[in-house]
């Protein structure tokens, strides 16, 4: 055989099992009892494969919108995780400049021997203090702790009782010792205060 000749059957062959191998993915028909063709039986066997199918593809879809379910809510749990961390780290970072501005207000509070301060240093000291406020405003730290409002204790931490013959005053802070502070709506430290109270 020449080596034409050899191309050709190898050819042939690989022809051939091709076919076999697509004939494996072509729908096997059932036969009856004589050989012949069932078409009954091949479609009924058919449908029980497309069942099978559909189930399975019913399965499969569940399974992936669960699992598409789950990723969304760990990624949105993850989200509010370092949401909450960050805002966590903000407020310890705040807070640790509270004792700073209990000093500025310290000094401030004794007006007679701040008003003998060198007016240029004063003026100073006093550009430094509007920077630390400045900067609270901007991360949201409000003060909290007024006089003569009533008394809270959520955002109050009463020291002192403080005698009163009017009732108008009746658990209203009489005296602020300490300024509190608010990130937001949350208390990161509550305002140290005197409070009225009716005898």
């Amino acid at each position: 055989m020449s080596d034409d000749e050899e191309k050709k059957e190898d050819s042939l062959e690989a022809a051939r099992d091709d076919s076999a191998e697509s004939e494996d993915d072509v729908v096997e028909f059932e036969f009856n009892d004589d050989g012949e063709e069932d078409l009954k039986k091949t479609l009924k066997k058919l449908r029980a494969d497309l069942k099978v199918c559909k189930k399975e593809k019913d399965e499969y879809l569940t399974g992936w919108q669960k699992e598409r379910a789950e990723f969304a809510n760990y990624k949105k749990g993850e989200d509010d995780r370092k949401a909450m961390f960050s805002e966590s780290m903000r407020e310890r970072i705040l807070s640790r400049f509270l004792s700073v501005m209990d000093s500025f207000n310290m000094a401030f509070a004794n007006k007679e021997v701040w008003d003998k301060v060198d007016s240029n240093w004063r003026r100073g000291i006093e550009y430094i203090y509007a920077q630390m406020n400045g900067i609270f405003e901007e991360y949201g730290v409000k003060a909290a702790g007024v006089v003569g409002e009533s008394f809270d204790p959520n955002i109050h931490q009463s020291i002192d009782v403080v005698p009163t013959n009017k009732k108008e005053q009746d658990h209203k802070v009489a005296e602020v010792i300490q300024k509190g502070y608010k990130l937001g709506e949350r208390v990161i430290r509550p305002a140290r205060v005197n409070v009225y109270e009716l005898r």
